[in-house]
């Protein structure tokens, strides 16, 4: 709005101009303001061009989804814009639908349909309904869908072809900024309309006087002219719209760089809210661990064994050969993961990590998984969610009969078992001495930092309907087996950063309770006085219980969804922190929505978690989650930096036009050079102080919170300061300066007032360096790594050259000479050692 009424300004004095003193003298105030009011549009225009592309990039990543499909008898991971009418499509609980198709086969397929029908109530998918639906989710089950329609012939095709959420919400520290532009633009307003007005009641005094007021000359005119450009334009620096560009280059250069340390941002604001993250709750499984899983321990026919790689054979002749038999079934049948012959010829296991363990176990004993599943037909298959912490198949046996096969949770199925089978391979009856041994296995393995899973079997004596659920009681246990997945390397140092930075860590696992406090010490995660819960526990716990127990959680194992959903709800409610939460499964979903930073992982991630998040994890790694959290810090500091520079810069150019025009009647600073000035603290300042990377330092300090005052007390100090020496040098060069610089002539008047507007834009060239640290006198540490910064200031300083040497007369400047120009930029310089001298002051 601003640079329109000065496009109006410039226009009219173009007219005026011509008329008075003909073409090309008169043009060139007019011909000025307009080349500024261009370079200012075209810069803003590049910076948003840039970011706009940006955002087209992330949004890009944001959509690329892979899934598993057979096509040409070959299974394999494919992006879901690679697929063709015909391919089959392999499914399970949490996965988008990526194109419309019918179902094959599968079991206790549900879909939630509510992105396109809005109806909230899951439909049943089987080979009555066999018809599946672009965009929908599989809520429970796993099946095997063949595509029909892909792209923009699907039914969500044309939403899915406008998706784009990147850049269209605003942060809340653009809200927050958009408040403080507001204000400060009003002062600006009422400051224009006083300056205007002093300095227009000065020229009708003088024509009082004079005795001419109802004569009125053009010159007076283009006085009159001049008297508004310069009001406007007072406007015009007051109004700092580098705020709302400066969160917004800060962001999108973090969100870039981002990327590249593994983390998709998939809103702005998730940039900047986890820089004030005074909590993380963490999964563990892939998180904290590599998820790469292998089975090292077992318990079979009640004796517990060492599984290597050397003991094979003597392993399988330990054990009776119908249990051997017992077991392979429930590996090969009661499984999600699937044994394939890939591209090249080689076999691949598909699944997730503790499947594959279990099927590499499987195989290791001699087992066929093909033959096993070729010899039993599936009835029913009840797929493994984190509610019910099992899965289960029911199979129907060659020789007649049903069996039922279920594995899990440890404690789950073995409390689900009345029967065992013992080291002779017959079926016993489950007595208190085996529960205590069996739970003594359990605990010892979960204490050796194992996860833990119970296989069981039952024989279905009366017969089983598919439309029934798989009992959960009546079981025989076959054994324990105990997984290893090793921790992360780098996960105890960046628990270590974490903590030195003000962050609670939590770990929040469905695992053993014992499991996860070995992996907790092992990480760092529990101290000596932390609390370890489990989630059982924490649920049935009252609202005062809770306010005492929460901040002591360090762990909490055997967690439901709710569970987590509660600490975290509790955390941000009742104890006002920022909280930020991992998860991968569809069930982690409202907890992530719940969290003010959700982040799910881009390996483990069903497509529900990644699209309820607010940052993806590429790699699943914790020590990515540190990386987005300094990231954050640094666009929170990077922005209070710029916010220090611009209004700096505001304050001093304010009061000196205001001051001058109320004392002289004339401003020193000209339309002009006021756009210039204006643009070295909006857009080039944004590009500048915007774009620092971060450093470690910046998790060495406390996080800002919620109730962190946006403009600190530092900022204030070195504000003040740095306004007051700007202003006292400017007011001395105006009161002094034709003696400092022995200035006489025609001309002095000009020369000043280009030594002015000269030592002015230095002294916030010089600012802008001292502002790289709001905090430590070395402001030059690690200045050249950001090389943003160093050509911003190269070309500030060139364009000054120019505009004072070769531009005279479109920005009101004379040439100066070599005295001129030392003296002017060592006054700039000067406001480096006074900003040094002002952090020392304590506040």
């Amino acid at each position: 709005m601003t640079l329109m009424i000065l496009g109006v300004c410039a226009f009219v004095s173009l007219i005026v101009g011509i008329a008075m003193e003909g073409w090309p003298k008169g043009a060139h105030d007019g011909l000025g303001i307009v080349a500024s009011i261009l370079l200012v549009v075209f810069v803003t225009a590049t910076s948003d061009y840039r970011q706009s592309l940006q955002f087209r990039d992330l949004d890009k990543e944001k959509k690329k989804i892979t899934v598993q499909v057979t096509r040409s008898a070959c299974r394999q991971k494919m992006s879901i814009y690679d697929l063709l009418p015909g391919d089959i499509v392999h499914l399970n609980i949490g996965d988008q639908v990526p194109a419309d198709g019918l179902f094959v086969s599968g079991f206790s397929v549900l879909i939630d349909e509510s992105s396109l029908t809005g109806e909230s109530e899951p439909v049943m998918v089987n080979a009555e309904n066999p018809f599946m639906l672009s965009g929908t989710k599989l809520q429970d089950g796993s099946c095997k869908m063949m595509v029909t329609t892909v792209g923009m012939r699907t039914q969500w095709g044309k939403l899915m072809a406008t998706l784009s959420e990147g850049g269209d919400d605003e942060t809340p520290l653009q809200v927050k900024l958009n408040g403080v532009a507001t204000i400060i633009g009003k002062v600006g307003l009422f400051f224009a309309v006083v300056t205007f007005a002093v300095m227009v009641q000065g020229l009708f005094m003088t024509k009082l006087r004079e005795g001419t007021i109802w004569s009125w000359s053009g010159e007076e005119a283009l006085q009159m002219l001049e008297f508004f450009a310069v009001a406007v334009t007072i406007v015009v620096v007051a109004v700092p719209e580098g705020l709302p560009l400066a969160v917004t280059l800060s962001l999108a250069f973090a969100m870039k760089k981002m990327m590249n340390d593994k983390a998709l941002v998939r809103h702005l604001a998730a940039c900047e809210t986890m820089g004030s993250a005074t909590s993380i709750c963490s999964d563990k499984t892939g998180t904290l661990t590599t998820n790469h899983m292998t089975l090292v321990k077992s318990c079979i026919c009640m004796g517990v064994k060492e599984v290597g790689n050397d003991n094979k054979a003597s392993f399988c002749s330990d054990i009776p050969e119908s249990t051997v038999k017992l077991l392979l079934q429930s590996i090969f049948t009661n499984t999600g993961g699937e044994i394939v012959i890939n591209k090249d010829g080689q076999r691949e296991i598909l699944g997730t990590p503790t499947e594959t363990a279990l099927l590499e176990f499987g195989l290791s004993l001699g087992g066929d998984s093909q033959a096993e599943r070729q010899v039993s037909k599936i009835v029913k298959v009840e797929p493994f969610n984190s509610t019910k912490k099992r899965m289960g198949v029911v199979l129907q046996l060659p020789e007649g009969g049903l069996r039922a096969h279920t594995k899990g949770a440890s404690e789950i199925v073995l409390a689900g078992c009345d029967k065992v089978i013992n080291s002779n391979g017959e079926v016993v009856p489950l007595d208190e001495k085996s529960i205590n041994h069996l739970n003594a296995t359990i605990n010892q393995f979960a204490n050796e930092a194992l996860r833990t899973l119970c296989l069981a079997y039952m024989e279905l004596e009366n017969g089983f309907s598919p439309d029934n659920a798989i009992p959960v009681s009546g079981y025989t246990c076959i054994g324990i087996v105990g997984i290893k997945d090793p921790v992360r390397p780098g996960v105890k140092e960046s628990v270590a950063t974490c903590r030195s930075a003000g962050i609670t860590v939590r770990m929040v696992t469905g695992d053993n309770i014992n499991t996860a406090k070995a992996i907790a010490r092992e990480c760092g995660i529990l101290t000596d006085d932390g609390i370890a819960i489990e989630g059982p526990d924490f649920r049935e716990k009252s609202q005062e219980e809770m306010l005492a127990l929460i901040p002591k959680i360090q762990v909490m194992g055997r967690s439901s969804p709710m569970d987590k959903h509660t600490l975290v709800k509790q955390l941000r409610t009742t104890f006002d922190e920022v909280v930020a939460v991992t998860g991968d499964g569809t069930n982690d979903a409202p907890a992530l929505h719940e969290a003010d930073i959700g982040l799910a992982m881009g390996i483990a991630g069903t497509e529900v978690a990644k699209e309820s998040a607010d940052v993806i994890i590429l790699d699943d790694n914790f020590s990515t989650i540190v990386t987005v959290a300094k990231w954050g810090r640094s666009v929170y500091i990077n922005i209070q930096k710029f916010v220090q520079f611009q209004l700096t810069v505001n304050i001093v150019a304010l009061i000196v036009n205001f001051s001058s025009a109320c004392l002289t009647g004339s401003a020193p600073l000209t339309a002009v050079q006021l756009l210039w000035v204006n643009m070295i603290m909006d857009t080039l300042g944004a590009l500048a102080l915007a774009t620092e990377p971060p450093t470690d330092e910046l998790m060495k300090c406390l996080p800002a919170g919620k109730k962190g005052n946006f403009i600190s007390n530092v900022m204030w100090r070195n504000i003040l300061g740095q306004s007051f020496y700007q202003f006292m040098v400017i007011w001395y060069l105006q009161a002094k300066g034709k003696a400092m610089f022995d200035l006489n002539g025609p001309d002095s008047d000009l020369i000043l007032n280009t030594l002015i507007f000269n030592s002015f834009v230095f002294c916030q060239v010089f600012n802008e360096i001292s502002s790289r640290n709001m905090e430590k006198i070395n402001v030059f540490k690690g200045i050249l790594d950001n090389y943003v910064f160093v050509a911003v200031l190269g070309c500030t300083a060139v364009f000054q050259v120019i505009i004072i040497e070769f531009l005279g007369t479109f920005a009101s400047t004379t040439p100066l000479t070599c005295s001129q120009w030392f003296g002017s930029v060592f006054i700039g310089f000067l406001g480096m050692p006074i900003a040094a001298i002002l952090k020392m002051i304590p506040v």
